[in-house]
């Protein structure tokens, strides 16, 4: 299988995981099959699935597939964790490009949620996908996978998601915009916002195929080093960026008055940081020698595809 079949394959069983959980507008969903007391506000449900559904390429879920595959996982068991995950990453989109934050317009070639269902709803749609995926997660518990092994997976989601992870890089994000910003500073952002969700999706796929605690901290390390050329990489392409290839506008990040590493470095240098972390990444990945080598090949050109993506 190459690298296009086995990534279509993975996304696969993603969109059908999240179809069966997400929930469906009363036109999809006969009165005989759907109580009236099941059904939740039919403009809150379009919400949530034009956000979800708005053509995303899955990649943290397909790192987390990934993952627990060339650790001899059994990634059927994986796929619910998957798409709680993605749901979480959707959720935290729709909050990103709200007014409060960065007012974006435009996310993948589509209207935002909130400037085509209106800022509250937008808010409300981005709360709903944060609890549905909790709720998918722990549906988890009901497969054959060992107890421990999702316990640890769940915490690991719930720490990268949350204050010491993705929420606090984007609070240290939010309350800077239009300051000078210094390295360490910004590094703390970076490692926090976008990192800690790669480091999520590699780290709960090894758990999920009961890796020691030494490969789970090799995943993590591969995450923080992929995360950090990735955000580099999206600084970059803000800049020299097509908006009609990248699917939302360019020159955000200076409209937005935001510190950037290409604003502190220039952008010389800055592909050479995307370069140094993308290098460590793939040297840590290679740390791991207990890996089926097929899947450990699959997992690092897609890694490679993250940093030397052009949208």
């Amino acid at each position: 299988m190459d690298y296009r079949e086995q990534y279509q394959r993975y996304v696969a069983m993603v969109e059908e995981t999240i179809e069966q959980v997400l929930p469906q507008t009363e036109e999809e969903c006969p009165n005989e099959e759907c109580p009236n007391e099941m059904r939740i506000p039919k403009r809150l449900c379009e919400a949530m699935r034009y956000s979800l559904l708005a053509g995303g390429k899955r990649i943290r879920p397909v790192l987390l597939l990934a993952t627990c595959e060339m650790l001899g996982g059994d990634i059927r068991q994986a796929r619910v964790p998957a798409a709680a995950l993605e749901m979480i990453h959707t959720y935290s989109l729709v909050h990103d490009d709200l007014p409060a934050m960065d007012n974006d317009d435009y996310r993948r070639g589509k209207l935002t949620t909130h400037k085509k269902y209106g800022e509250a709803m937008g808010i409300l749609a981005g709360d709903a996908l944060l609890n549905l995926a909790y709720e998918t997660a722990f549906l988890a518990f009901d497969s054959k996978t060992d107890k421990q092994r999702i316990a640890n997976a769940l915490k690991v989601l719930g720490k990268k998601a949350g204050i010491y992870g993705m929420v606090g890089g984007q609070v240290v994000d939010v309350e800077n915009n239009g300051k000078f910003v210094d390295e360490q500073m910004l590094h703390y952002v970076y490692k926090n916002k976008t990192s800690a969700l790669i480091e999520a999706s590699l780290m709960i796929g090894a758990c999920l195929a009961g890796a020691s605690q030494d490969e789970v901290r090799i995943m993590e390390n591969v995450g923080t080093a992929i995360g950090l050329a990735f955000q580099i990489q999206d600084d970059i392409l803000d800049i020299s960026g097509d908006e009609k290839v990248i699917g939302k506008p360019v020159h955000s990040d200076e409209k937005n008055e935001k510190s950037t590493y290409p604003v502190l470095h220039g952008m010389e240098e800055s592909r050479k940081k995307v370069a140094e972390y993308t290098d460590a990444g793939i040297a840590a990945l290679d740390g791991i020698t207990a890996a089926d080598e097929e899947h450990k090949s699959f997992l690092r050109e897609l890694l490679m595809s993250l940093v030397e993506r052009e949208k």
